[in-house]
């Protein structure tokens, strides 16, 4: 969903997106489709994938209680990282 003030993304930035909708959750490694969340809105290279629990469920969403995250002693720039390691990886 796009909101109203934000610029649609750019050609290699719907690229980008779809590369991280196909990987697996980065907290939960739920097999993708994944949702992408971006780190800051419209930073779409700053993006992660999560399943739609860890993205905005109540309780384990980055959008809710986070108790996933806490789990797995994940905060959003090790999600970044964990995500960026992965897609340079060649097993992807």
């Amino acid at each position: 969903m796009q909101s109203k003030n934000k610029k649609p993304p750019t050609k290699e930035e719907k690229s980008h997106i779809e590369r991280i909708k196909e990987m697996s959750c980065i907290i939960c490694e739920e097999h993708g489709p994944s949702e992408c969340h971006e780190l800051e809105q419209g930073l779409w290279f700053a993006s992660i994938p999560l399943c739609a629990d860890c993205h905005r469920g109540s309780l384990n969403g980055i959008h809710g209680q986070k108790r996933m995250w806490g789990i797995k002693k994940m905060d959003e720039l090790k999600a970044l990282a964990a995500t960026v390691q992965r897609l340079m990886s060649p097993e992807r």
